[in-house]
Protein backbone atom coordinates (compact mmCIF):
# COMPACT_ATOMS: atom_id res chain seq x y z
CA UNK A 1 0.00 0.00 0.00
CA UNK A 2 2.69 2.55 0.78
CA UNK A 3 4.69 1.69 -2.21
CA UNK A 4 0.94 2.75 -4.30
CA UNK A 5 0.96 6.25 -2.28
CA UNK A 6 4.25 7.21 -3.29
CA UNK A 7 3.59 6.11 -6.94
CA UNK A 8 0.54 8.39 -6.67
CA UNK A 9 2.81 11.13 -5.34
CA UNK A 10 5.35 10.71 -7.87
CA UNK A 11 2.31 10.91 -10.91
CA UNK A 12 0.88 13.93 -9.18
CA UNK A 13 4.20 15.40 -9.04
CA UNK A 14 4.88 15.20 -12.76
CA UNK A 15 1.50 16.81 -13.68
CA UNK A 16 1.86 19.71 -11.00
CA UNK A 17 5.49 20.08 -12.62
CA UNK A 18 3.94 19.84 -16.28
CA UNK A 19 1.41 22.04 -15.89
CA UNK A 20 3.96 24.62 -14.11
CA UNK A 21 5.91 24.64 -17.43
CA UNK A 22 2.82 24.92 -19.71
CA UNK A 23 1.70 27.38 -17.64
CA UNK A 24 5.80 29.19 -18.41
CA UNK A 25 5.52 28.77 -21.91
CA UNK A 26 1.43 29.84 -22.17
CA UNK A 27 2.81 33.50 -21.00
CA UNK A 28 4.79 34.66 -23.63
CA UNK A 29 3.63 37.84 -24.98
CA UNK A 30 2.85 38.66 -28.93
CA UNK A 31 4.08 42.01 -29.98
CA UNK A 32 3.12 43.36 -33.88
CA UNK A 33 6.07 45.75 -34.42
CA UNK A 34 5.07 49.14 -35.51
CA UNK A 35 1.58 48.44 -34.41
CA UNK A 36 -0.95 48.65 -37.89
CA UNK A 37 1.98 50.06 -39.80
CA UNK A 38 4.02 46.89 -39.33
CA UNK A 39 8.32 46.86 -39.96
CA UNK A 40 8.75 50.29 -41.33
CA UNK A 41 10.57 53.78 -40.83
CA UNK A 42 11.09 56.09 -37.31
CA UNK A 43 10.44 53.05 -34.80
CA UNK A 44 12.60 53.90 -32.49
CA UNK A 45 10.43 54.98 -29.85
CA UNK A 46 8.06 52.05 -30.49
CA UNK A 47 9.06 49.65 -27.52
CA UNK A 48 8.56 52.64 -25.15
CA UNK A 49 6.08 51.73 -22.62
CA UNK A 50 6.09 48.28 -23.29
CA UNK A 51 7.51 45.92 -20.64
CA UNK A 52 9.40 42.73 -22.18
CA UNK A 53 10.09 39.35 -21.62
CA UNK A 54 12.69 36.83 -22.39
CA UNK A 55 10.29 34.27 -24.50
CA UNK A 56 8.02 36.83 -25.98
CA UNK A 57 7.40 37.01 -29.57
CA UNK A 58 8.19 40.31 -31.85
CA UNK A 59 6.09 39.78 -35.12
CA UNK A 60 7.49 41.60 -38.32
CA UNK A 61 5.36 42.08 -41.03
CA UNK A 62 6.41 44.24 -44.26
CA UNK A 63 6.37 43.92 -48.00
CA UNK A 64 8.98 40.52 -48.87
CA UNK A 65 11.29 42.47 -51.68
CA UNK A 66 11.03 45.64 -49.91
CA UNK A 67 12.33 44.82 -46.18
CA UNK A 68 13.98 42.49 -44.04
CA UNK A 69 15.05 42.02 -40.13
CA UNK A 70 18.62 41.35 -38.71
CA UNK A 71 19.12 40.65 -35.75
CA UNK A 72 22.64 42.12 -34.76
CA UNK A 73 24.58 43.12 -32.04
CA UNK A 74 25.01 46.47 -30.04
CA UNK A 75 27.67 47.15 -32.86
CA UNK A 76 25.87 46.60 -35.86
CA UNK A 77 22.17 48.69 -34.54
CA UNK A 78 24.84 51.64 -34.04
CA UNK A 79 26.55 51.30 -36.68
CA UNK A 80 23.85 49.81 -39.22
CA UNK A 81 25.65 47.12 -40.32
CA UNK A 82 25.38 43.32 -40.01
CA UNK A 83 28.30 41.69 -38.56
CA UNK A 84 29.43 38.16 -40.02
CA UNK A 85 26.63 35.52 -38.63
CA UNK A 86 23.84 37.81 -38.05
CA UNK A 87 20.50 36.06 -38.36
CA UNK A 88 18.29 37.38 -41.72
CA UNK A 89 14.56 36.95 -41.81
CA UNK A 90 12.49 37.48 -44.55
CA UNK A 91 9.43 36.13 -44.92
CA UNK A 92 7.62 39.30 -44.34
CA UNK A 93 6.03 37.65 -41.56
CA UNK A 94 8.59 36.57 -39.39
CA UNK A 95 7.90 35.81 -35.53
CA UNK A 96 11.19 36.31 -33.81
CA UNK A 97 11.91 35.09 -29.49
CA UNK A 98 13.13 37.40 -27.46
CA UNK A 99 16.68 36.50 -25.36
CA UNK A 100 17.00 37.61 -21.72
CA UNK A 101 19.22 41.12 -22.22
CA UNK A 102 19.37 43.42 -25.46
CA UNK A 103 17.92 42.37 -28.32
CA UNK A 104 18.55 44.33 -31.95
CA UNK A 105 17.10 44.62 -35.22
CA UNK A 106 17.69 46.55 -38.05
CA UNK A 107 16.64 46.66 -42.04
CA UNK A 108 19.94 45.90 -44.23
CA UNK A 109 18.07 48.03 -47.53
CA UNK A 110 20.31 50.74 -48.18
CA UNK A 111 19.27 53.00 -46.75
CA UNK A 112 16.74 51.68 -44.21
CA UNK A 113 18.62 50.98 -40.91
CA UNK A 114 20.06 54.73 -41.52
CA UNK A 115 16.39 56.48 -41.69
CA UNK A 116 15.50 54.64 -38.59
CA UNK A 117 14.22 51.41 -39.31
CA UNK A 118 15.98 49.50 -36.20
CA UNK A 119 15.00 48.79 -33.11
CA UNK A 120 16.36 47.73 -29.63
CA UNK A 121 15.10 45.91 -27.07
CA UNK A 122 15.49 45.27 -23.39
CA UNK A 123 14.21 41.66 -22.45
CA UNK A 124 13.84 40.86 -18.51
Amino acid sequence: MAAQGRGSAMVAMVVLFMLIFQLEMGSAAVYTVGGGAGWTFNLASWPKGKSFRAGDILVFNYSVGAHNVVAVNKGGYNSCTAPKGSRSYTSGKDRIKLSKGQNFFICTFPGHCQGGMKIAINAM
